[in-house]
């Protein structure tokens, strides 16, 4: 596949590179990639180098993104890349966000065949994830154009760690995002990822301002970001910041990757969701096998909508419009794709 020059840098008087993608700002040197591994410094450009380069592509269900109020029960192409901007060292892909060829195998597909691909398997559209969609960002915006053409839907599962720039240009494209909120301390933030808070809280903002779809994650580790002064002060500010109806899912860790420490309990999580769902309309327990937590239930007469186990989804409730079979109470469900940009909007 030719090479892409990337997006958001700017040359440097030492004969550097700085890349505007993301806040780590990294300045690289000739030869060199920035921290994510996926641009890469060639003479005097910046080469988007993991463009079309695919680690992993499966038909998924939309609820293992997660997005529980998001075409509830569909499938989605989900796809994936190498490398990404932060150090989290309990990464759950760290075969491939942590690595980078020869280390890693990869398949080139096009924009036009992923798309291609997503609407033989009858998928809702395409969700870039696995790791970082945003250091992909060129081909995930040419590949989210052609799907918004074909009348797919985008999805991005990311860390929200972007620059303002970058994700003003492509939020028109994307219907529903989920976004890690990995704890709600700067420190920890600084100590186990290797970034920081305010960058993706302001995603979170932004996207949900901009009429996306958003939904949040927060893997629940012990000791580490389930106080319930930082819970509380993470829910504070989901209900004060979103409102109060942005679902909210929190997951189960297991030691992985470089961190050790002991697994979360079902009664673990089960305080976190206490607490959040004393403010929070929609909150969801993750990576347990449990019934309280995963199923969505009306907001006004308290019927299941939506009743799951795993991934998997056993019953829904939902008139075609999203509300309620049985009272008719429009609860935040998104069945619709957004239509593609006019010619004045290009």
């Amino acid at each position: 596949m030719e090479q892409h020059i990337a997006k958001f840098w700017q040359p440097l008087d030492n004969g550097r590179i700085e890349c505007l993608l993301c806040p780590q700002d990294c300045k690289i040197p000739d030869g060199q990639s920035g921290l994510c591994r996926g641009r890469v410094h060639k003479g005097d450009k910046l080469i988007a180098e993991s463009y079309g380069r695919a680690t992993s592509v499966s038909l998924d269900p939309i609820e293992k993104k997660p997005l529980y109020h998001f075409f509830p029960g569909k499938r989605i192409l989900s796809a994936g890349t190498y490398g990404c901007n932060l150090r989290c060292q309990f990464c759950q892909n760290c075969e491939i966000s942590q690595q980078s060829p020869p280390n890693v195998a990869y398949e080139e597909i096009s924009p036009e065949d992923l798309v291609s691909m997503a609407n033989s398997q009858h998928s809702i559209g395409i969700a870039y994830t696995y790791n970082e969609p945003f250091i992909w960002y060129e081909y995930v915006y040419d590949t989210s154009v052609l799907a918004r053409q074909n009348g797919l839907a985008n999805v991005l599962v990311t860390n929200g760690y972007v620059n303002p720039k970058p994700l003003a240009e492509i939020l028109p494209l994307i219907d529903a995002m989920n976004i890690d909120i990995k704890a709600f301390t700067d420190d920890f933030y600084r100590k186990v990822t290797g970034s920081s808070l305010a960058p993706v809280l302001e995603t979170v903002k932004t996207s949900v301002k901009a009429g996306v779809h958003v939904e949040t994650t927060t893997l629940i580790i012990p000791g580490y970001n389930d106080s319930p002064k930082e819970l509380q002060a993470l829910t504070d500010w989901m209900a004060d910041e979103l409102g109060p109806h942005v679902p909210a899912h929190l997951s189960a860790y297991f030691p992985r990757y470089k961190f050790k420490a002991p697994p979360t309990s079902v009664d673990d999580l089960r305080k976190a969701y206490d607490i959040l769902k004393k403010k929070l309309t929609y909150v969801y327990m993750g990576n347990v096998v449990c019934d309280e937590g995963c199923h969505t239930y009306c907001q006004k007469c308290g019927a299941v909508q939506v009743e799951r186990f795993g991934y998997s989804i056993k019953r829904v409730n939902l008139k075609k419009d999203g509300s309620c079979a049985k009272c008719g109470t429009q609860n935040r469900f998104v069945e619709t794709i957004k239509p593609p940009p006019s010619v004045s909007d290009k």
